[in-house]
């Protein structure tokens, strides 16, 4: 399902800090902080010299840090010889991307996406093995305890608790009083449902990211934090949750289709139980920034299993993906009485003729 409407609104503004690692947050700064926001890109050839255009944009921009939502390149069964750019999930587009994050003069965060591994076993030309691709991805992308980019920002990743040993692309950091945390949650289903060997991966991952989310929502809570922001590579399909008379409305009605008589299961629905929970509880402003999708948008998508209702404190922000090369800048506005701002930043030079 696709959203046809861009419901844009304000979300909550923090009070902003320097980028650090889990310790009390200053609530008393009064400048603000902006960080860029990208996601889906590039995929083709076009497409990676349109990246240059934008890293060159944020380069030039005062923002803290950027983040990468995933999908650093195109999805292993869609690349065609003829769109160009490096094949998906080759030792050359690893070491390509790798490097142009490098290449960030701001701290680079990113975020793993499906097309990274979980697509591997379709790619083209040839195809490789998910879980190699995703060991392979774990060993270049997240050693060390800091970020990507010229300008290393410290992290604390998950892989610091022996239980999670594994999940060093699980990360969390803080700034501005706010808690920032990586998941590890991916579009093609959160990798459920296509082998065993597969499910039994999705298995062990979403009780880590479960897991994860619920110690930073812990630390935020215990820091007096303003707000958390998630940043993950998958659309969730919130609205597979939603009450009948919510799906109706969103745009279904227009083209006479009715919502299904009954739910399918996905790999995303403990996910929004636990994260429902978490942000009921915590009481403040929470943040979901994915791509996936590709449409730009931000909208208020959790609704409460109990009330049927939007969950007020809850805002979701989808990025810019394929084929449009621009970003999000987030500010943290300590002035402001909500939670973040967001303004689409269009790169000019990936303006398209129309």
């Amino acid at each position: 399902m696709r959203i046809l409407a861009t419901l844009i609104v304000s979300a909550f503004v923090l009070l902003p800090g320097g980028c650090a690692t889990d310790r009390a947050v200053s609530q008393t700064s009064a400048a603000t902080l902006d960080f860029a926001l990208i996601g889906d890109m590039p995929y083709d050839g076009r497409q990676e010299k349109e990246f240059d255009n934008l890293m060159k944009d944020i380069d030039a921009a005062d923002v803290a840090f950027v983040v990468h939502d995933g999908d650093f390149w195109w999805d292993g069964a869609a690349w065609t010889e003829q769109a160009g750019g490096l094949p998906p999930c080759s030792d050359e587009a690893f070491t390509d991307r790798l490097a142009r994050a490098q290449r960030s003069k701001h701290p680079f965060i990113y975020v793993a996406g499906d097309n990274e591994w979980t697509d591997c076993h379709r790619a083209k030309p040839r195809t490789y093995d998910p879980l190699e691709r995703l060991g392979k991805l774990r060993q270049m992308f997240f050693q060390g305890d800091a970020s990507l980019g010229q300008q290393p920002m410290k992290l604390v990743r998950q892989s610091g608790n022996s239980q999670y040993a594994s999940y060093r692309e699980n990360a969390r950091w803080m700034a501005g009083g706010v808690v920032f945390l990586t998941l590890h949650i991916i579009g093609s289903n959160n990798n459920l449902g296509r082998t065993p060997q597969m499910d039994a991966e999705y298995e062990e991952r979403n009780a880590a990211n479960i897991a994860w989310m619920r110690e930073g929502f812990d630390l935020a809570s215990r820091n007096g934090s303003r707000a958390v922001m998630i940043i993950a590579q998958a659309d969730p399909y919130f609205q597979n949750t939603w009450p009948t008379y919510m799906q109706e409305r969103y745009a279904l009605w227009a083209i006479g289709v009715k919502p299904p008589a009954s739910r399918r299961k996905t790999g995303y629905d403990s996910f929004i139980a636990a994260l429902e929970k978490e942000t009921l509880a915590f009481g403040k402003p929470v943040v979901y920034v994915h791509g996936d999708t590709h449409i730009f948008r931000i909208d208020k998508p959790l609704v409460g299993r109990q009330s049927a209702r939007i969950i007020e404190n809850f805002t979701r922000v989808a990025t810019f993906g394929h084929p449009d090369t621009h970003w999000v800048r987030a500010t943290i506005d300590p002035g402001d009485p909500n939670v973040f701002r967001f303004r689409q930043e269009t790169v000019k030079a990936n303006l398209v003729a129309h």
